[in-house]
């Protein structure tokens, strides 16, 4: 009988890789790992704090530590709202630009950790269908990154500079669509996503595959393997393994 669940399992998983499209590139590899609390009020009401640190550069840069509060509550038995917020510590990418002749260099901008804050706003929609949980979640995603002044390499002049850069507010749409398995008897639920983030373009897409793990309701585990395709921009494709642990208490 275990191993039958496990070839399940297997099974399940597999299929849901199939749903990402490997022909697509990657030029970078991450980690994220996130730890979070949360406290149910009420049937309705809940709420929580997360933290999460991410990396890149195939695993060897640290890329963002973020923290914040969340608050979500059930309007109908299928429908949730939430909100919550995160303040965000970035090491944002070097950036070196050239002269007209595409040869020669015209600044460089070391990489530097900067701050921003985000509101999100969201309505996630569910529905089950036997053993499989279909949801819908719609998520507005504002962003704002205080001006900051920075060290700016002038290969002209041969000489450093102050260089500012601009607050800046962003809104993006982000659409996501997953599909989480009820296994009978197993102790593992396995899910798959796709997310959309949008702006005036679509600025990335986001596939998942993963295993969420409960323990007697109050420990709740998660791990997942994402690729991240860049519609517009100048960050790379990424491959990203990811680790989530929530308390509730």
């Amino acid at each position: 009988m275990a191993r039958s669940k496990r070839k399940h399992l297997a099974a399940l998983l597999l299929i849901c890789i199939a749903l990402i499209p490997t022909s697509l590139r990657a030029d970078d590899a991450g980690l994220v790992v996130s730890a979070e609390a949360s406290h149910k009020f009420s049937k309705r009401l809940t709420a929580g704090f997360e933290t999460e640190f991410r990396s890149r550069n195939n695993f060897r840069t640290a890329e963002r530590v973020s923290l914040g509060p969340s608050i979500s509550y059930k309007v109908l038995p299928w429908l949730k709202a939430s909100v919550s917020y995160n303040m965000l510590i970035e090491n944002n990418r070097e950036d070196l630009s050239y002269q007209d002749d595409g040869v020669s260099y015209n600044n460089w901008r070391p990489s530097y950790w900067g701050l921003r804050h985000r509101f999100n706003v969201a309505l996630t929609a569910s529905y089950k269908i036997q053993r499989v949980e279909v949801s819908l979640r719609e998520r507005w995603q504002y962003t704002y990154r205080p001006s900051k002044t920075i060290d700016n390499f002038d290969f002209d002049e041969g000489v450093w500079e102050d260089h500012e850069v601009r607050g800046k507010g962003k809104n993006v749409l982000r659409s996501r669509l997953q599909l989480e398995w009820d296994i009978p008897k197993c102790k593992f639920d396995p899910y798959a996503s796709v997310e959309f983030h949008t702006t005036r373009e679509l600025e990335k897409t986001r596939f998942i595959v993963g295993v969420n793990h409960s323990i007697k309701k109050k420990h709740d585990f998660k791990l997942y393997y994402r690729y991240q395709l860049t519609g517009s921009g100048d960050d790379p494709n990424i491959h990203m393994l990811g680790m989530g642990y929530t308390y509730k208490f």
